[in-house]
């Protein structure tokens, strides 16, 4: 065989180690886009379980599940007792008694090369426009409860054309869901817990795993999903952890789920608590709720008491106690183990943001996916991307918890004052002078996004965009609140989200 012939030799002996939705969703997608040519297989204990608390997500989920998976939209929300996710409303986190809605999409219609909010922040400042929530589908149809998923006669360019959207789901079901997809696709599941991890003498490289019925299982290409313990990215490899406790002081959350309310919203609830706060994602069969706090500020039973005393219906388990430290690995591919879900880094619940984190792992994993001589450029250039991506999402949660007025807890006083990245301190400099804000490459969170939590959480622009004053007033005024009542007619016109449920996605009896 010659170099050229031994170097291009295709990877073909794939293991994933640990279930739960990040271990099915790699490999469901590797065994969808790899073919016959790698063999798949998938090791889980029932012993261990999943942490399955990740039940809010983010639009891309319908990229992966739809275009990535094929998998039909109304079969994956019965199955897994969704319902629909526009945003996140969050209250009590710039000054108490607050309320705003990060909305996903668009705000309003750019105009030439000028996003709309720049349109709208002369009126606003003049005090002549709505808040900016009444400039976007999400969040004007959240709080009313409505629900399409777009009108294709929409005019083009229209923000009501395409809505974007996302889901609340049972993490487990959606687990178990992936699982029956991967395995009709030709992956293997291997029931067994492992005991101990064998490596490659001369390079360090994983060989096997051996489980604990004594079965080997070999592999050339490691997928770890094994949770925040990291069983080989970091107890077998010690790759190193990137510590960013100190920008994100949470470090524990109790979780509980509670009885359905009688309405069923289509959005993320996150309310600030002394020191932390609190999540409320409703499904169809019942309401997910957590309490993320700093242990340095409230103890276990403190905040198990608090989220108790704050459902909205009758507990359905006891409160479950996780512990984390916010940051990422120091290499999230490492020799030949790729590390996804919270086996990769944890950024807290706050934006949903955990199980897009490993949906883009997966991408890229796929994007630059080795041949066997495992080219180190590929992994150098997968921990940059994901490096970048992580820091990225991690100064936005940032900036939840630092540009906040609150001084009413030690908690609050602490990510008030705290030193934050430069890069963020940047990005909200930039942002308070005239209200831009610059995308940076492949950065996760869009401009919307960005304008929408910085407005919320109180930072208000001195100014705008100089070009936005070669419109004649009349004409600004035309556009801008011709957008809101456009916005407002068009809400009002559609079905309930339970409608919507209740017509299409409604899951079936158990």
């Amino acid at each position: 065989m010659t170099t050229t012939q031994a170097t291009q030799q295709r990877i073909s002996r794939i293991t994933v180690v640990g279930g739960g939705s990040a271990g099915w969703m790699a490999a469901a997608a590797l065994t969808t886009y790899l073919g016959k040519g790698a063999s798949v297989r998938l090791i889980e204990s029932e012993e261990i379980g999943i942490v399955g608390v990740g039940e809010a997500s983010v639009p891309h989920i319908r990229q992966f599940n739809g275009q990535w998976l094929g998998l039909d939209e109304a079969e994956f929300v019965r199955r897994t007792q969704g319902t629909v996710k526009l945003g996140i409303q969050f209250n009590d986190w710039g000054r108490i008694g607050d309320s705003y809605i990060h909305g996903f999409g668009a705000i309003g219609r750019s105009l030439g090369p000028l996003p709309f909010h720049q349109f709208w922040l002369k009126l606003h400042l003049a005090g002549k426009a709505g808040p900016i929530g009444d400039y976007s589908p999400q969040t004007v149809m959240a709080p009313q409860g409505k629900f399409t998923s777009g009108d294709r006669n929409a005019a083009p360019g229209s923000p009501l054309a395409d809505i974007a959207y996302a889901y609340h789901f049972d993490a487990a079901l959606y687990a178990r869901y992936l699982r029956e997809v991967a395995e009709q696709r030709g992956v293997q599941r291997i029931e067994g817990k492992i005991v101990s991890v064998q490596q490659r003498a001369d390079d360090g490289y994983i060989e096997s795993v051996t489980l604990a019925s004594g079965q080997v299982v070999d592999g050339e290409l490691f997928i770890d999903c094994s949770g925040f313990r990291g069983l080989l990215i970091e107890e077998t490899l010690k790759t190193g952890y990137v510590d960013w406790s100190h920008w994100l002081p949470c470090d524990r959350a109790v979780a509980v789920p509670c009885a359905s309310a009688q309405t069923i919203t289509p959005y993320t609830r996150s309310t600030a608590r002394a020191a932390g706060w609190q999540w409320r994602i409703p499904l169809q069969h019942r309401i997910g709720n957590g309490y993320v706090y700093s242990s340095r500020y409230l103890s276990d039973d403190e905040a198990a008491a608090t989220l108790m005393a704050n459902l909205d219906g009758k507990a359905l388990a006891e409160p479950r106690l996780l512990r984390f430290t916010t940051g990422m690995r120091k290499k999230i591919w490492h020799r030949n183990v790729v590390s996804l879900g919270l086996a990769s880094g944890f950024l807290e619940p706050l934006e949903s943001t955990s199980i897009y984190l490993a949906q883009s792992g997966i991408t890229r994993l796929l994007s630059l996916f080795p041949n066997a001589d495992f080219n180190p450029q590929l992994a150098e250039q997968y921990n940059r991307e994901t490096a970048f991506e992580y820091e990225r999402v991690r100064d936005f949660l940032i900036l939840h918890y630092h540009a906040t007025e609150r001084n009413d807890t030690p908690f609050w006083d602490y990510c008030r004052t705290m030193a934050i990245p430069d890069s963020l301190r940047e990005a909200m400099e930039l942002f308070r002078s005239d209200g831009r804000y610059f995308r940076n490459g492949e950065d996760f969170f869009a401009l919307p996004s960005w304008v929408q939590v910085m407005l919320g959480q109180g930072i208000t622009p001195q100014g705008y965009h100089p070009i936005v004053d070669e419109m004649p007033e009349p004409k600004l005024v035309e556009l801008v609140e011709g957008m809101r009542g456009m916005l407002a007619h068009a809400v009002a016109a559609m079905p309930s989200h339970e409608e919507w449920i209740e017509r299409y996605w409604k899951a079936r009896a158990a």
